[in-house]
């Protein structure tokens, strides 16, 4: 008599949550783009209803896209992204409202309706990422391809006729119409890089081949290339006078090369290093210097660090509980819009709003560090680990710069700053944490009863 089949656990798609956390984080945005109107004309919106139904639109869109191309992916990701994009579009319109040429330094545009427009190109590259990447470990094929294309990016913006200087910083490229800012691709290309070398290196890294201040470091013929790449990179933000991107690549570079080689000491290294450029930077740049004045001293040079000085008021305007969406000043601010849109939500959210946007962001870089301690490959660990961290890095140095933890560093907040390439490369990020989510909690492929017979026709033969 044959012996009853085990029953297999199977992992549950969870789209069903998916679904309805998706429909709470539509209504939150619509909401909030109600009570913008609110606030500043006294009615809603005549055009709530165009918002709301491009909310919807996007929302039931990516879900649907999820559901067919990744079934099993993590089911809190896409609604938390989609919560902090509608809030965004919702501030980003609000500032709108009230903009005037001083907001804007003399260049009014609907921001809004180009942050809308670059938010469904957003989508368009998170679809392509899930159709085109079905398997994340065929990435790894392609590793040293991904780190001459983060070489090639970060040098675009330092041609000529195509670079723009912008602000101090030389990082954007301008075509026709657009213009784009190559860095944020980089970043993904650079994530991808070093997860790929370190899967095939990090015993070479882990070994120790010379004893410094109890600090055991590798042999530097296996350190020699992934070094060159990051000193490649850091020479060009050198140039490009962009001290934000340098400081979350080469924490990028540092916290994936002691998640790979599981060495403390690397960390330490990373610290002198990071310490030993900080100084120079002080020292050699003059656009640096100024940064690290006015963290150290804002009210030195009021005519100047307006900006500042008028995001610190605006958060403690705000207090607890906020003024309400439309009820604040947030125009007040330069460039509330995108570099202090943090500052723009604590005023009218205030610290209890504000606190609840920083623990989606919490969320987010959770589930991501979730999905590489769950995922069954090497690269794929890394890889999730690294777009998590670069996340959470990304978050930290720009609030820190607008509350004054640490200087001002000029990046720009995930999903709720006005950006193209921002928005763009970032659900691509979160396209490629759910697909590496997808394969790692996607049940094995079942063995026929006939392959089972063979096999066992084998072994005994054998």
């Amino acid at each position: 008599m044959a012996a009853a089949s085990t029953p297999v656990w199977v992992p549950r798609k969870r789209r069903g949550a998916e679904m309805t956390l998706t429909a709470l984080a539509v209504l939150i945005s619509v909401l909030a783009y109600a009570a913008v109107g609110l606030g500043t004309t006294g009615s809603i919106p005549a055009d709530t209803f165009k918002l709301g139904g491009a909310v919807v639109v996007v929302a039931i869109a990516t879900h649907l896209i999820v559901r067919r191309l990744a079934p099993y992916a993590d089911p809190v990701l896409l609604p938390l992204v989609i919560c902090l994009n509608g809030l965004g579009l919702a501030m980003i319109y609000r500032i709108d409202q009230d903009c005037t040429d001083f907001c804007l330094g003399g260049n009014y545009e609907p921001l809004a309706n180009a942050q809308l427009l670059w938010t469904a190109i957003g989508i368009v590259a998170f679809t392509t990422v899930l159709f085109v990447v079905r398997d994340h470990r065929s990435l790894q094929r392609l590793t040293y391809s991904f780190g001459f294309a983060a070489i090639v990016l970060l040098i675009l913006p330092l041609l000529p006729g195509i670079g723009q200087n912008i602000r101090g910083a030389r990082i954007w490229i301008s075509l026709g119409p657009f213009s784009f800012q190559p860095g944020e691709a980089a970043k993904i290309c650079l994530a991808i890089f070093f997860a790929g070398y370190l899967v095939v290196h990090k015993d070479a890294l882990a070994l120790a081949g010379r004893r410094v201040l109890n600090i055991d470091l590798p042999r530097g013929r296996d350190l020699g290339p992934i070094l060159a790449g990051w000193l490649i990179s850091i020479g060009i933000l050198v140039f490009q006078r962009d001290l934000g991107s340098s400081l979350l690549f080469f924490g990028l570079f540092v916290v994936m090369l002691y998640i790979a080689t599981e060495r403390p000491g690397w960390l330490v290294v990373g610290g002198v290093l990071f310490g030993a450029g900080s100084y120079f930077g002080y020292l050699a740049f003059g656009h640096v210097r100024r940064r690290f004045d006015v963290w150290l001293d804002p009210f030195g040079d009021p005519d100047q660090n307006g900006q500042i000085i008028n995001s610190l008021f605006g958060l403690a305007h705000g207090g607890i509980l906020g003024q309400g969406l439309g009820e604040g000043s947030p125009q007040l601010t330069p460039f509330s819009f995108s570099d202090f849109i943090i500052g723009a939500l604590g005023e009218e959210l205030g610290l209890t709003g504000l606190m609840a946007i920083l623990l989606m962001y919490g969320l987010i870089v959770e589930r991501g560090l979730r999905i590489a301690l769950t995922c069954r490959d090497a690269f794929g660990k890394l890889l999730a680990a690294g777009l998590a961290v670069s996340f959470a890095l990304q978050v930290f140095v720009v609030v820190g710069g607008v509350t004054r933890l640490i200087p001002l560093t000029g990046l720009t907040t995930p999903f709720l700053a006005q950006g193209g390439s921002s928005i763009v490369m970032n659900w691509a990020i979160i396209a490629l944490l759910l697909r590496i989510s997808d394969q790692t909690r996607r049940p094995a492929p079942e063995i026929s009863s006939f392959d089972s017979d063979e096999e066992t026709q084998v072994v005994k033969l054998a």
